[in-house]
């Protein structure tokens, strides 16, 4: 599973949440929604506050439950959240269990996520919270581990694989599906060129070196000078394409490294292009393709507060303090 892709993603939550789950479902824009009902542990959490901001949330541990329950605290006046549609949406997550808050995107570094409303695509409690919903409500989901992460838990988080989740979510707007991330690459259009065709740019002193099999896989060599300290962003190679726009979805080929260790800890070299919306995966990564033109490669070098900050992703090896290098080939956009 390519991680980069998840959320999915934008922040270290984005790149946890969509696609871990163990469902097949899938749904398409049609209008329509599956209603998730209340139950008594949605509604004894209660939460205060302003909305688009951390929420004051108590409930009495611990929460247990089979399936997902769902309460709306508050009523917005907005659109309605469908099948098939992407929610942008607030939130923030607390273990059940232990009652401690794990995560929340309205930290100024994070900021607001894109959820399809598909539990094929991201974790199937989520998408339970948001279907119906609409724009200008609050909502408060109950979930258990079977529409979260599984018997797996998640320990970047620290959910454990018995624990149940609550989610407090701030419906933002919603958009059609055709706004949203284009489809998997096996239907992606067969004549667009699988790397990176723009013109070759000189690396500036101090990047990481990058040389290109054949078919485009770059290899990247990094030097023995200390990581810096703020973003870097350079191109390799300049297409003459159509430019990314912030919240544009995108068609790349990339490979992402560990500055510390060389290794390369997630890639798309080996199986096809992927695509996602720019606010779908993490801020630094996003940087390097908005501005940027179709038939570009980029590279990237990502420090923690631009990444995963201090949580760092375990799964994918990376710690609290790991600066990351991306190499990007932008193959196409498509602009929301």
């Amino acid at each position: 599973m390519r991680k980069i892709a998840l959320l999915a993603a934008a922040t270290a939550v984005a790149l946890a949440l969509a696609g871990c789950s163990s469902s097949t479902a899938s749904s398409s824009s049609s209008g329509t929604c599956t209603l998730t009902a209340p139950g008594p542990n949605s509604a004894a959490v209660t939460v205060s506050g302003a909305l688009d901001a951390l929420p004051t949330t108590a409930f009495t541990t611990p929460l247990s439950t089979t399936s997902t329950e769902r309460t709306v605290a508050t009523v917005g006046t907005g659109e309605k959240v469908t099948d098939g549609s992407v929610a942008t949406v607030d939130f923030t997550l607390y273990n059940g269990v232990t009652g401690a808050q794990l995560f929340t995107t309205t930290d100024a570094e994070v900021g607001p996520q894109s959820v399809t409303v598909d539990a094929a695509k991201f974790l199937p409690g989520l998408v339970k919270a948001v279907s119906c919903a609409t724009v200008g409500s609050r909502i408060v989901a109950v979930v258990p581990p079977a529409d979260a992460w599984g018997a797996n838990g998640n320990s970047t988080l620290g959910v454990a694989a018995a624990d149940t989740v609550v989610f407090v979510i701030d419906v933002k707007s919603v958009a059609a599906a055709s706004t949203s991330t284009p489809s998997p690459s096996s239907t992606l259009d067969p004549n667009m060129p699988t790397k990176a065709t723009g013109a070759a740019q000189p690396a500036p002193e101090g990047f990481p070196t990058v040389t290109l099999a054949d078919d485009g896989t770059p290899t990247v060599t990094i030097p023995t000078t200390p990581a810096p300290t703020a973003l870097q962003i350079a191109l390799l190679k300049k297409g003459d394409g159509e430019t990314v726009a912030d919240g544009d979805s995108v068609t790349v080929q990339y490979q992402g490294v560990i500055w510390s260790t060389g290794k390369v800890f997630d890639q798309s070299w080996g199986s096809g292009p992927t695509s996602f919306a720019t606010g779908q995966v993490i801020k630094g990564f996003a940087a390097a393709l908005v501005g940027n033109t179709v038939g570009s490669q980029v590279i990237v070098v990502i420090p923690p507060d631009q990444g995963y900050g201090t949580a760092g992703n375990s799964t994918a090896g990376i710690s609290g303090t790991d600066d990351l290098v991306f190499v990007v080939d932008i193959l196409a956009t498509t602009h929301a």
